[in-house]
Protein backbone atom coordinates (compact mmCIF):
# COMPACT_ATOMS: atom_id res chain seq x y z
CA UNK A 1 0.00 0.00 0.00
CA UNK A 2 1.54 3.21 -1.17
CA UNK A 3 0.97 5.65 1.83
CA UNK A 4 0.27 9.34 1.34
CA UNK A 5 3.45 11.93 2.41
CA UNK A 6 1.13 14.31 4.93
CA UNK A 7 2.42 18.10 3.67
CA UNK A 8 1.29 19.66 6.73
CA UNK A 9 4.06 18.22 7.88
CA UNK A 10 6.40 15.16 7.02
CA UNK A 11 7.15 12.36 9.46
CA UNK A 12 10.36 10.58 10.46
CA UNK A 13 13.77 10.27 8.81
CA UNK A 14 14.01 8.58 5.53
CA UNK A 15 16.36 5.63 6.08
CA UNK A 16 19.99 6.10 6.02
CA UNK A 17 19.56 10.07 6.31
CA UNK A 18 22.00 11.67 9.16
CA UNK A 19 22.30 14.81 10.27
CA UNK A 20 25.83 16.06 10.69
CA UNK A 21 26.28 17.21 13.95
CA UNK A 22 26.90 14.78 16.82
CA UNK A 23 28.51 14.31 20.15
CA UNK A 24 31.68 14.11 21.26
CA UNK A 25 32.75 11.90 24.17
CA UNK A 26 34.35 14.93 26.29
CA UNK A 27 36.01 17.68 25.35
CA UNK A 28 36.70 19.32 21.99
CA UNK A 29 39.89 18.34 19.98
CA UNK A 30 42.04 21.41 18.86
CA UNK A 31 42.36 21.63 15.26
CA UNK A 32 45.74 20.47 14.42
CA UNK A 33 45.70 21.40 10.59
CA UNK A 34 44.50 24.22 10.66
CA UNK A 35 46.84 26.95 9.02
CA UNK A 36 44.25 30.17 9.25
CA UNK A 37 45.29 32.47 11.55
CA UNK A 38 42.44 34.88 12.89
CA UNK A 39 44.51 37.45 14.74
CA UNK A 40 44.63 40.43 12.88
CA UNK A 41 41.95 39.57 10.16
CA UNK A 42 39.03 41.76 10.29
CA UNK A 43 36.07 42.51 8.28
CA UNK A 44 34.23 40.87 5.22
CA UNK A 45 36.43 38.79 3.80
CA UNK A 46 37.13 39.00 -0.22
CA UNK A 47 38.71 35.87 -1.90
CA UNK A 48 40.61 36.72 -4.90
CA UNK A 49 41.12 34.03 -6.87
CA UNK A 50 39.43 34.06 -10.24
CA UNK A 51 38.54 36.59 -12.60
CA UNK A 52 35.19 37.88 -10.58
CA UNK A 53 33.40 38.88 -13.89
CA UNK A 54 32.84 34.96 -14.34
CA UNK A 55 30.48 33.48 -12.40
CA UNK A 56 31.47 29.88 -11.54
CA UNK A 57 34.70 28.93 -14.31
CA UNK A 58 37.51 27.88 -12.47
CA UNK A 59 40.76 29.66 -12.34
CA UNK A 60 44.07 28.07 -13.97
CA UNK A 61 45.09 25.34 -11.82
CA UNK A 62 41.96 24.99 -9.16
CA UNK A 63 41.80 21.68 -9.38
CA UNK A 64 45.44 21.08 -8.39
CA UNK A 65 45.23 22.82 -4.90
CA UNK A 66 42.74 25.12 -2.84
CA UNK A 67 45.33 26.17 -0.26
CA UNK A 68 44.99 29.35 -0.89
CA UNK A 69 41.22 29.62 -0.97
CA UNK A 70 41.05 27.54 2.15
CA UNK A 71 43.86 29.89 4.14
CA UNK A 72 41.41 32.87 2.90
CA UNK A 73 38.01 31.87 4.24
CA UNK A 74 39.02 29.01 7.15
CA UNK A 75 38.94 31.99 9.52
CA UNK A 76 35.41 32.78 9.33
CA UNK A 77 34.66 28.72 10.38
CA UNK A 78 33.78 27.90 13.40
CA UNK A 79 33.63 25.02 16.19
CA UNK A 80 30.38 24.83 17.44
CA UNK A 81 30.12 22.58 21.41
CA UNK A 82 27.03 22.42 22.83
CA UNK A 83 25.95 21.31 26.14
CA UNK A 84 22.83 19.33 26.59
CA UNK A 85 20.55 18.20 29.70
CA UNK A 86 19.43 14.77 28.62
CA UNK A 87 16.52 13.08 31.07
CA UNK A 88 17.70 9.39 31.58
CA UNK A 89 15.48 6.89 30.54
CA UNK A 90 14.75 3.75 32.54
CA UNK A 91 15.92 0.79 30.00
CA UNK A 92 15.77 2.02 26.71
CA UNK A 93 18.48 4.71 25.11
CA UNK A 94 20.48 7.43 25.70
CA UNK A 95 19.69 9.79 23.41
CA UNK A 96 22.54 11.77 21.61
CA UNK A 97 22.45 15.56 21.03
CA UNK A 98 22.78 16.82 17.30
CA UNK A 99 21.68 13.06 16.04
CA UNK A 100 17.92 12.56 15.01
CA UNK A 101 15.47 10.77 17.35
CA UNK A 102 16.74 6.50 18.06
CA UNK A 103 20.63 7.32 17.66
CA UNK A 104 22.44 6.79 21.59
CA UNK A 105 23.40 4.25 23.44
CA UNK A 106 21.54 1.93 25.21
CA UNK A 107 20.79 1.42 28.82
CA UNK A 108 20.20 -1.87 30.66
CA UNK A 109 17.04 -2.63 32.08
CA UNK A 110 16.22 -2.32 35.45
CA UNK A 111 19.01 -0.08 35.46
CA UNK A 112 18.29 2.55 38.39
CA UNK A 113 17.45 6.06 37.08
CA UNK A 114 19.34 8.33 38.21
CA UNK A 115 18.61 11.43 40.30
CA UNK A 116 20.40 14.07 38.41
CA UNK A 117 19.79 14.33 34.58
CA UNK A 118 22.95 13.97 32.98
CA UNK A 119 24.75 16.51 30.61
CA UNK A 120 26.13 15.25 27.25
CA UNK A 121 27.97 17.32 24.96
CA UNK A 122 27.50 17.55 21.30
CA UNK A 123 29.39 19.44 18.11
CA UNK A 124 29.10 21.15 15.43
CA UNK A 125 30.26 23.81 13.11
CA UNK A 126 29.06 27.01 12.02
CA UNK A 127 30.43 30.16 10.23
CA UNK A 128 30.90 34.30 11.12
CA UNK A 129 28.16 36.14 8.50
CA UNK A 130 29.18 39.18 9.64
CA UNK A 131 31.89 41.37 11.98
CA UNK A 132 29.97 41.59 14.65
CA UNK A 133 29.99 38.05 15.78
CA UNK A 134 26.69 36.66 14.37
CA UNK A 135 27.43 32.67 13.08
CA UNK A 136 24.64 30.73 11.29
CA UNK A 137 25.19 27.13 11.95
CA UNK A 138 22.14 24.49 11.98
CA UNK A 139 18.89 24.12 14.06
CA UNK A 140 19.53 20.94 15.05
CA UNK A 141 23.14 21.85 16.19
CA UNK A 142 21.61 23.92 18.29
CA UNK A 143 18.32 22.76 19.37
CA UNK A 144 18.24 21.88 23.20
CA UNK A 145 21.16 23.64 23.87
CA UNK A 146 21.75 24.60 27.76
CA UNK A 147 25.69 26.01 26.69
CA UNK A 148 26.86 26.84 23.82
CA UNK A 149 30.58 27.58 22.92
CA UNK A 150 32.26 28.69 19.59
CA UNK A 151 35.90 27.96 19.60
CA UNK A 152 37.74 29.94 16.51
CA UNK A 153 40.23 29.04 14.17
CA UNK A 154 43.18 31.04 16.50
CA UNK A 155 41.84 28.64 19.18
CA UNK A 156 39.93 31.07 21.30
CA UNK A 157 37.14 29.73 23.10
CA UNK A 158 33.87 32.41 23.20
CA UNK A 159 30.52 31.49 24.64
CA UNK A 160 27.45 32.02 22.48
CA UNK A 161 24.02 32.87 22.83
CA UNK A 162 20.70 32.00 20.62
CA UNK A 163 19.38 34.40 18.61
CA UNK A 164 17.06 32.36 16.94
CA UNK A 165 16.07 29.39 15.01
CA UNK A 166 14.01 28.04 12.38
CA UNK A 167 13.15 23.93 12.39
CA UNK A 168 11.44 24.01 8.79
CA UNK A 169 14.87 24.89 7.23
CA UNK A 170 17.37 23.45 9.64
CA UNK A 171 18.91 27.32 10.32
CA UNK A 172 20.27 28.56 13.65
CA UNK A 173 22.14 31.83 14.02
CA UNK A 174 24.11 32.31 17.75
CA UNK A 175 26.21 35.55 18.44
CA UNK A 176 29.04 35.63 19.93
CA UNK A 177 30.35 38.97 21.84
CA UNK A 178 32.79 41.46 20.40
CA UNK A 179 33.78 42.88 16.82
CA UNK A 180 35.69 43.04 14.31
CA UNK A 181 36.06 39.15 13.76
CA UNK A 182 36.54 37.69 10.10
CA UNK A 183 33.00 36.86 8.01
CA UNK A 184 32.46 35.55 4.67
CA UNK A 185 29.00 36.34 2.56
CA UNK A 186 25.97 33.89 1.35
CA UNK A 187 26.35 34.68 -3.22
CA UNK A 188 23.33 34.30 -4.51
CA UNK A 189 23.04 35.59 -7.50
CA UNK A 190 25.78 33.03 -9.58
CA UNK A 191 23.67 29.75 -9.16
CA UNK A 192 25.91 26.97 -9.05
CA UNK A 193 25.61 23.98 -11.94
CA UNK A 194 26.38 20.44 -11.59
CA UNK A 195 29.97 19.89 -11.82
CA UNK A 196 30.83 23.18 -10.20
CA UNK A 197 34.11 22.85 -7.78
CA UNK A 198 33.09 22.92 -3.60
CA UNK A 199 35.01 22.96 -0.56
CA UNK A 200 33.68 22.67 2.86
CA UNK A 201 34.82 23.75 5.64
CA UNK A 202 34.30 22.50 8.98
CA UNK A 203 34.21 20.55 12.53
CA UNK A 204 34.13 16.46 11.41
CA UNK A 205 34.14 14.35 14.58
CA UNK A 206 35.32 17.07 16.20
CA UNK A 207 38.33 17.31 14.74
CA UNK A 208 38.22 21.31 13.34
CA UNK A 209 39.41 23.20 11.13
CA UNK A 210 39.24 20.13 8.26
CA UNK A 211 38.48 20.80 4.19
CA UNK A 212 37.27 18.20 1.92
CA UNK A 213 36.58 19.41 -2.14
CA UNK A 214 34.21 17.52 -4.72
CA UNK A 215 31.90 18.79 -7.06
CA UNK A 216 28.17 19.88 -7.28
CA UNK A 217 26.63 16.20 -7.81
CA UNK A 218 22.85 17.73 -8.27
CA UNK A 219 20.37 20.86 -7.76
CA UNK A 220 17.10 21.15 -6.06
CA UNK A 221 17.48 17.98 -4.69
CA UNK A 222 14.35 17.08 -2.27
CA UNK A 223 15.32 14.47 0.45
CA UNK A 224 12.08 12.02 1.01
CA UNK A 225 10.71 12.01 4.06
CA UNK A 226 13.01 14.84 5.56
CA UNK A 227 11.50 17.17 8.24
CA UNK A 228 12.72 20.32 6.09
CA UNK A 229 9.94 20.66 3.35
CA UNK A 230 10.83 24.33 2.16
CA UNK A 231 14.12 23.38 0.63
CA UNK A 232 15.50 21.87 -2.39
CA UNK A 233 19.00 20.98 -1.46
CA UNK A 234 22.73 21.24 -3.17
CA UNK A 235 24.42 18.02 -3.18
CA UNK A 236 27.43 17.43 -2.94
CA UNK A 237 30.44 14.90 -3.03
CA UNK A 238 32.86 16.63 -1.20
CA UNK A 239 33.00 14.29 2.40
CA UNK A 240 30.89 15.49 5.27
CA UNK A 241 30.69 13.61 8.38
CA UNK A 242 28.97 13.68 11.76
CA UNK A 243 30.41 17.34 13.38
CA UNK A 244 30.30 19.02 9.81
CA UNK A 245 26.48 20.20 10.29
CA UNK A 246 26.13 23.74 10.20
CA UNK A 247 29.53 24.59 7.89
CA UNK A 248 29.96 26.00 4.97
CA UNK A 249 30.13 24.89 1.58
CA UNK A 250 32.55 27.09 -0.78
CA UNK A 251 32.75 27.85 -4.06
CA UNK A 252 36.07 27.50 -5.60
CA UNK A 253 36.14 31.99 -5.00
CA UNK A 254 35.20 31.42 -1.66
CA UNK A 255 31.62 32.40 -1.88
CA UNK A 256 29.29 30.48 0.97
CA UNK A 257 26.56 28.67 -1.80
CA UNK A 258 25.08 26.38 1.23
CA UNK A 259 25.02 25.30 4.66
CA UNK A 260 25.71 21.44 5.18
CA UNK A 261 23.10 19.93 6.20
CA UNK A 262 22.84 16.38 6.43
CA UNK A 263 24.33 13.13 4.56
CA UNK A 264 22.83 9.87 2.95
CA UNK A 265 24.61 6.84 4.31
CA UNK A 266 24.19 3.12 4.99
CA UNK A 267 26.86 3.31 7.72
CA UNK A 268 26.54 6.71 9.05
CA UNK A 269 29.68 7.76 7.65
CA UNK A 270 30.37 10.06 4.45
CA UNK A 271 30.23 7.87 1.11
CA UNK A 272 29.64 10.89 -0.94
CA UNK A 273 26.56 12.43 -1.00
CA UNK A 274 26.12 15.14 1.35
CA UNK A 275 23.25 18.23 1.22
CA UNK A 276 23.75 21.44 1.61
CA UNK A 277 20.98 24.40 2.16
CA UNK A 278 21.51 26.76 -0.98
CA UNK A 279 22.21 30.02 -0.31
CA UNK A 280 19.37 30.89 -2.09
CA UNK A 281 17.33 29.91 1.02
CA UNK A 282 19.80 29.84 3.66
CA UNK A 283 20.49 34.00 3.25
CA UNK A 284 16.87 35.33 3.79
CA UNK A 285 16.22 33.29 6.58
CA UNK A 286 19.37 33.85 8.37
CA UNK A 287 18.88 37.71 7.81
CA UNK A 288 15.57 37.55 10.08
CA UNK A 289 16.89 35.34 12.40
CA UNK A 290 19.70 37.99 12.57
CA UNK A 291 17.43 40.71 13.20
CA UNK A 292 15.30 39.36 15.74
CA UNK A 293 12.44 38.32 13.98
CA UNK A 294 10.11 34.78 14.18
CA UNK A 295 9.63 32.93 11.13
CA UNK A 296 6.08 32.41 10.07
CA UNK A 297 4.84 30.61 7.42
CA UNK A 298 1.25 30.41 5.76
CA UNK A 299 -1.07 27.77 6.88
CA UNK A 300 -3.92 26.03 5.05
CA UNK A 301 -4.29 22.78 7.20
CA UNK A 302 -4.76 20.37 5.13
CA UNK A 303 -2.92 16.76 3.95
CA UNK A 304 -2.66 16.70 0.44
CA UNK A 305 -1.12 14.37 -2.26
CA UNK A 306 0.20 14.80 -5.69
CA UNK A 307 -1.66 14.08 -8.74
CA UNK A 308 1.09 12.64 -11.50
CA UNK A 309 -0.22 9.18 -12.95
CA UNK A 310 -2.27 8.53 -15.12
CA UNK A 311 -3.61 6.23 -13.19
CA UNK A 312 -4.96 8.59 -10.79
CA UNK A 313 -6.18 10.71 -13.12
CA UNK A 314 -8.44 7.69 -14.77
CA UNK A 315 -9.45 7.21 -11.54
CA UNK A 316 -10.78 9.88 -10.52
CA UNK A 317 -11.86 10.73 -13.74
CA UNK A 318 -9.54 13.95 -14.42
CA UNK A 319 -8.20 15.32 -17.16
CA UNK A 320 -4.88 13.53 -19.15
CA UNK A 321 -3.17 16.25 -18.78
CA UNK A 322 -3.76 17.90 -14.97
CA UNK A 323 -1.28 18.17 -12.56
CA UNK A 324 -1.88 19.41 -9.28
CA UNK A 325 -1.59 18.58 -5.25
CA UNK A 326 -5.08 16.60 -4.28
CA UNK A 327 -6.58 17.54 -0.99
CA UNK A 328 -6.79 14.48 0.97
CA UNK A 329 -7.69 15.44 4.45
CA UNK A 330 -9.35 18.51 6.03
CA UNK A 331 -7.99 19.70 9.80
CA UNK A 332 -11.15 21.20 11.33
CA UNK A 333 -11.45 24.85 11.62
CA UNK A 334 -8.60 25.16 9.75
CA UNK A 335 -8.46 27.61 7.14
CA UNK A 336 -8.58 25.34 4.34
CA UNK A 337 -11.91 23.93 6.07
CA UNK A 338 -13.35 26.97 6.81
CA UNK A 339 -13.30 28.47 3.24
CA UNK A 340 -14.68 25.79 1.93
CA UNK A 341 -12.27 22.99 0.00
CA UNK A 342 -13.02 19.63 -0.02
CA UNK A 343 -11.57 16.20 0.39
CA UNK A 344 -10.99 15.61 -3.36
CA UNK A 345 -10.26 18.56 -4.67
CA UNK A 346 -7.10 19.35 -7.00
CA UNK A 347 -5.45 22.69 -6.25
CA UNK A 348 -3.72 23.50 -9.53
CA UNK A 349 -2.80 27.34 -8.71
CA UNK A 350 -2.37 29.69 -6.47
CA UNK A 351 -2.65 33.29 -6.75
CA UNK A 352 -2.19 32.04 -10.88
CA UNK A 353 1.37 30.28 -10.00
CA UNK A 354 1.02 26.81 -11.48
CA UNK A 355 0.79 23.72 -8.44
CA UNK A 356 1.86 20.25 -10.09
CA UNK A 357 2.61 18.73 -6.74
CA UNK A 358 2.00 18.28 -3.29
CA UNK A 359 5.78 19.89 -2.43
CA UNK A 360 4.79 22.98 -4.74
CA UNK A 361 1.64 23.36 -2.79
CA UNK A 362 3.07 23.18 0.51
CA UNK A 363 5.76 25.75 -0.50
CA UNK A 364 3.49 28.06 -2.27
CA UNK A 365 1.85 28.40 1.17
CA UNK A 366 4.96 28.11 3.57
CA UNK A 367 5.42 31.33 1.06
CA UNK A 368 2.61 33.54 2.01
CA UNK A 369 2.26 35.64 4.84
CA UNK A 370 -0.60 35.01 7.41
CA UNK A 371 -3.82 36.71 6.88
CA UNK A 372 -3.42 37.36 3.41
CA UNK A 373 -5.38 35.61 1.28
CA UNK A 374 -4.24 32.60 -1.34
CA UNK A 375 -6.56 32.43 -4.84
CA UNK A 376 -6.89 28.51 -5.34
CA UNK A 377 -7.61 27.11 -8.29
CA UNK A 378 -8.92 24.20 -8.37
CA UNK A 379 -10.54 21.23 -10.13
CA UNK A 380 -14.15 19.65 -8.67
CA UNK A 381 -16.49 16.83 -10.26
CA UNK A 382 -15.64 17.91 -13.58
CA UNK A 383 -15.30 21.68 -13.17
CA UNK A 384 -13.02 24.22 -12.40
CA UNK A 385 -13.36 26.59 -9.53
CA UNK A 386 -11.74 29.34 -7.67
CA UNK A 387 -11.50 29.43 -3.98
CA UNK A 388 -10.05 31.96 -1.85
CA UNK A 389 -8.68 31.27 1.47
CA UNK A 390 -7.24 33.52 3.97
CA UNK A 391 -3.49 31.91 5.15
CA UNK A 392 -3.41 30.70 8.98
CA UNK A 393 0.00 31.07 10.86
CA UNK A 394 1.63 27.47 10.83
CA UNK A 395 1.51 26.06 14.06
CA UNK A 396 5.29 25.95 15.50
CA UNK A 397 5.35 21.48 15.95
CA UNK A 398 3.00 20.71 13.71
CA UNK A 399 4.25 17.43 13.50
CA UNK A 400 3.38 16.31 17.11
CA UNK A 401 -0.09 17.88 16.85
CA UNK A 402 -0.55 15.88 13.64
CA UNK A 403 0.65 12.77 15.11
CA UNK A 404 -1.47 12.84 18.23
CA UNK A 405 -4.35 13.68 16.04
CA UNK A 406 -3.80 10.60 14.17
CA UNK A 407 -1.94 7.86 16.15
CA UNK A 408 -4.70 5.07 17.60
CA UNK A 409 -3.69 2.67 19.55
CA UNK A 410 -4.63 -1.33 19.12
CA UNK A 411 -5.71 -3.39 16.72
CA UNK A 412 -8.77 -3.03 15.35
CA UNK A 413 -11.38 -5.54 16.12
CA UNK A 414 -13.29 -7.57 13.37
CA UNK A 415 -16.95 -6.27 12.48
CA UNK A 416 -19.59 -8.90 12.25
CA UNK A 417 -19.44 -10.83 9.27
CA UNK A 418 -23.06 -11.43 9.13
CA UNK A 419 -22.82 -7.56 7.62
CA UNK A 420 -19.71 -7.63 5.30
CA UNK A 421 -19.25 -8.02 1.61
CA UNK A 422 -16.88 -8.74 -0.84
CA UNK A 423 -16.32 -6.04 -3.24
CA UNK A 424 -13.26 -6.08 -5.54
CA UNK A 425 -11.59 -8.97 -3.87
CA UNK A 426 -11.84 -7.39 -0.80
CA UNK A 427 -14.05 -8.23 2.10
CA UNK A 428 -15.59 -5.45 4.04
CA UNK A 429 -17.81 -4.26 7.49
CA UNK A 430 -18.97 -1.49 9.25
CA UNK A 431 -16.48 -0.07 11.89
CA UNK A 432 -17.51 -1.39 15.25
CA UNK A 433 -17.72 1.53 18.12
CA UNK A 434 -14.10 0.05 19.91
CA UNK A 435 -12.52 0.87 16.26
CA UNK A 436 -13.87 4.15 15.90
CA UNK A 437 -12.60 5.23 19.36
CA UNK A 438 -9.30 3.90 18.45
CA UNK A 439 -9.21 5.57 15.28
CA UNK A 440 -10.64 8.91 16.65
CA UNK A 441 -13.53 9.21 14.40
CA UNK A 442 -16.42 11.94 15.09
CA UNK A 443 -20.00 11.33 14.38
CA UNK A 444 -19.81 12.41 10.40
CA UNK A 445 -16.08 10.37 10.27
CA UNK A 446 -16.30 6.67 9.63
CA UNK A 447 -15.48 4.73 6.54
CA UNK A 448 -15.87 0.34 5.66
CA UNK A 449 -13.13 -1.67 7.14
CA UNK A 450 -10.85 -4.52 5.25
CA UNK A 451 -11.57 -8.01 7.20
CA UNK A 452 -10.26 -9.97 4.40
CA UNK A 453 -8.22 -9.88 0.97
CA UNK A 454 -7.85 -12.32 -1.58
CA UNK A 455 -4.61 -13.25 -2.71
CA UNK A 456 -4.74 -13.01 -6.15
CA UNK A 457 -7.28 -9.53 -6.32
CA UNK A 458 -6.09 -6.71 -7.84
CA UNK A 459 -6.39 -5.12 -4.70
CA UNK A 460 -4.13 -7.37 -2.91
CA UNK A 461 -1.60 -6.64 -5.80
CA UNK A 462 -2.11 -3.01 -4.91
CA UNK A 463 -2.14 -3.45 -0.91
CA UNK A 464 -4.97 -3.48 0.50
CA UNK A 465 -4.87 -5.20 4.06
CA UNK A 466 -6.71 -6.58 6.58
CA UNK A 467 -7.80 -3.87 9.11
CA UNK A 468 -7.28 -0.87 6.54
CA UNK A 469 -9.89 1.84 6.93
CA UNK A 470 -11.63 2.61 4.05
CA UNK A 471 -12.90 6.12 4.36
CA UNK A 472 -13.30 7.88 0.97
CA UNK A 473 -13.82 6.09 -2.69
CA UNK A 474 -12.50 8.80 -5.54
CA UNK A 475 -14.42 11.81 -4.01
CA UNK A 476 -17.11 10.52 -2.14
CA UNK A 477 -16.97 9.50 1.54
CA UNK A 478 -18.55 6.10 2.22
CA UNK A 479 -20.08 5.50 5.90
CA UNK A 480 -21.37 1.95 5.01
CA UNK A 481 -21.14 -1.18 2.94
CA UNK A 482 -23.96 0.11 0.59
CA UNK A 483 -22.22 3.13 -0.17
CA UNK A 484 -19.05 1.67 -0.44
CA UNK A 485 -20.46 -0.49 -3.02
CA UNK A 486 -22.92 1.97 -4.91
CA UNK A 487 -19.77 4.52 -4.99
CA UNK A 488 -17.72 1.53 -6.62
CA UNK A 489 -20.86 0.68 -9.13
CA UNK A 490 -20.98 4.74 -9.79
CA UNK A 491 -17.11 4.56 -10.87
CA UNK A 492 -17.49 1.45 -12.97
CA UNK A 493 -20.90 3.03 -15.04
CA UNK A 494 -18.84 5.81 -15.41
CA UNK A 495 -16.07 4.00 -17.12
CA UNK A 496 -12.96 4.46 -15.08
CA UNK A 497 -10.52 2.02 -15.54
CA UNK A 498 -9.78 2.20 -11.60
CA UNK A 499 -10.91 3.36 -8.13
CA UNK A 500 -9.20 5.48 -6.33
CA UNK A 501 -9.61 4.42 -2.48
CA UNK A 502 -8.56 6.99 0.45
CA UNK A 503 -7.52 4.63 3.40
CA UNK A 504 -5.97 4.52 6.77
CA UNK A 505 -3.71 2.17 8.34
CA UNK A 506 -3.76 0.55 11.89
CA UNK A 507 -0.89 2.75 12.87
CA UNK A 508 -2.81 5.87 12.02
CA UNK A 509 -0.71 6.69 8.71
CA UNK A 510 -3.13 7.69 5.49
CA UNK A 511 -2.52 6.55 2.28
CA UNK A 512 -4.04 6.06 -1.04
CA UNK A 513 -4.81 2.70 -3.14
CA UNK A 514 -5.47 2.56 -6.82
CA UNK A 515 -7.60 -0.73 -7.50
CA UNK A 516 -8.44 -1.40 -11.48
CA UNK A 517 -11.31 -3.74 -12.22
CA UNK A 518 -11.04 -6.62 -13.64
CA UNK A 519 -11.02 -7.47 -17.21
CA UNK A 520 -14.48 -9.49 -16.97
CA UNK A 521 -15.64 -6.63 -14.81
Amino acid sequence: MTMLKRKEFILGAAVGLTFAAAATAGGVIDWPTANAQVAGVSGRIAPTAGASALAFAPPQGAPLSFADIFDQVSPAVVQITVETTVERPRGGRLQIPGFPPGFGFQIPEGEEEEAEPRTSTGAGSGFFISASGFIVTNNHVVENATEISVTLADGRELEARLVGRDKDTDLAVIKVEGGDFPFVAFEEAAQPRVGDWVIAVGNPFGLGGTATAGIVSATAREIPANDNPYTDFLQIDAAINTGNSGGPTFDIYGRVIGVNSAIFSPSGGSVGIGFAIPASIAKPITDQLMSGETIQRGYLGAQIGTVNTDEMRGSLGLPDDLEGASIEGLTPGAPGAEAGLREGDVVTAINGNPIDSSTALTRAVGATKPGQTMRLDIYRNGRRQTINVRAGTRPADISATAAEMEAPSGAPAKPDASSSETILGMTVGPVPAAVRQRYGLTGDQSGVLITAVEARSPAAREGAAVGVLIERVNYDRVATVAEFKAAVEAARAAGRPSVLLAVRAPTGQQGRIIVPFAAAE
